[in-house]
């Protein structure tokens, strides 16, 4: 049985699926590997490094789709190739479900079985799986790197003879994988953090880090059975917006993270909340890519307005790259271990094991 992975388009994706550690482990379970020629140059790894470690290189995509069981990928293919998978094919990545159902809808009607990661049910079975949570983690600490450049202060406090530099005021929307790691991150560079977000359970988590919980007043615990937030009512979001228009005339820089698995980002920093922010200060939106949780986002724009730089990045990941296929790769193998019957040498689709129902696309 082989498993294969293109390269990705380089223009919007630089992670790749497999890296030459996990070739050893997919050979070591009895798969082999096809990847396409240059797949990981631009990360450092040469195709002498993944062909020392037991991977094929070809340089046409046709060959590997033509002879994968399993296409392997970080996004979802593009049309020239997904169109030509074939009967009972397997393609594994993450296929954005939400934005992409018309598409996956047509493929898997031929007979193609797609599993989405971004679907992985919150299970301690499938931790070691969870790319949504080692993905965010790299992408709370870059949030908070990102921020701290562009802010044109020094971040921790400092004592000095010729007086003292006070120390900067961050707010973390959501505090979720991305938003504990920005807390965390921007506390050991010596900042004070502020939190907000709609999981009362998080309050703990955020103090822990050595942040400063923001509570909306007669709030419930907004969160679903699976981790995550759902959404507020009318009178939840008015309570939340008078807290945060108090909160932000005080704070520096302010990295949103919050999201909604399957729909538009929440818009919790109103236009009227960044004008009464200080001249200087700066908006992280990781959120962009999903409308974003300030209103006056754009991806991949630095928006100033009135002093307040306001930058929404589409893949923030494109820029920890090495570390994110990492963290991807390895994902990925647990996955496709659950995945594969090695005593049988095939895959095996048991929709009653709760990750493989949950992750296959319908």
């Amino acid at each position: 049985m082989i498993v294969g992975s293109l390269p990705e388009n380089l223009d919007f994706e630089k992670r790749v699926a497999i890296t030459p550690e996990v070739v050893k482990k997919y050979k070591s379970i009895g798969l082999d590997v096809h990847i396409g020629k240059n797949y990981a140059t631009h990360l450092g790894l040469t195709d002498k490094e993944y062909e020392q470690a037991g991977a094929s290189i070809f340089s046409h995509n046709d060959e590997i789709i033509s002879n994968s069981n399993a296409i392997l990928q970080m996004n979802i293919l593009e049309d020239e190739s997904l169109n030509k998978l074939k009967d009972k094919q397997i393609l594994i990545g993450v296929l954005n479900v939400y934005n992409n159902e018309k598409k996956l809808k047509e493929i898997t009607s031929k007979n193609i079985n797609c599993f989405s990661l971004e679907l992985l049910p919150r299970i301690t079975r499938a931790q070691s799986m969870d790319i949504l949570s080692s993905q965010a983690n790299l992408a709370g600490y870059k949030a908070v790197v990102d921020s701290f450049a562009y802010f044109q202060k020094a971040i921790p406090m400092m004592m000095t003879a010729a007086g003292t530099i006070s120390a900067a005021k961050v707010l973390v929307v959501g505090a979720g994988v991305a938003g504990l790691q920005a807390i965390a991150t921007a506390k050991r560079m010596g900042s004070i953090v502020f939190a907000t977000d709609v999981r009362l359970a998080s309050k703990e988590q955020v103090e822990s880090l050595g942040g400063k919980f923001l509570i909306v007043e007669g709030s419930e615990n907004l969160e679903t059975e699976g981790g995550y937030a759902k959404e507020t009512s009318a009178d939840f979001k008015k309570k939340q917006e008078e807290l945060l228009k108090e909160t932000l005339k005080k704070i520096d820089i302010v990295v949103c993270t919050a999201l909604i698995p399957g729909k538009k980002a929440p818009i919790i920093i109103k236009k009227d909340m960044i004008e009464i922010m200080q001249s200087g200060s700066v908006i992280y939106d990781l959120a962009a890519s999903q409308g974003g949780n300030s209103e006056l986002t754009k991806v991949n724009q630095i928006i100033d307005s009135n002093g307040v730089k306001i930058m929404g990045e589409s893949n923030i990941l494109n820029k920890l790259p090495v570390s994110a296929s990492n963290l991807y790769a390895k994902n990925m193998f647990n996955f496709v271990n659950n995945l594969y019957d090695k005593d049988n040498k095939q895959f095996k689709i048991n929709l009653e094991d709760e990750i493989i129902e949950k992750t296959m696309v319908k």
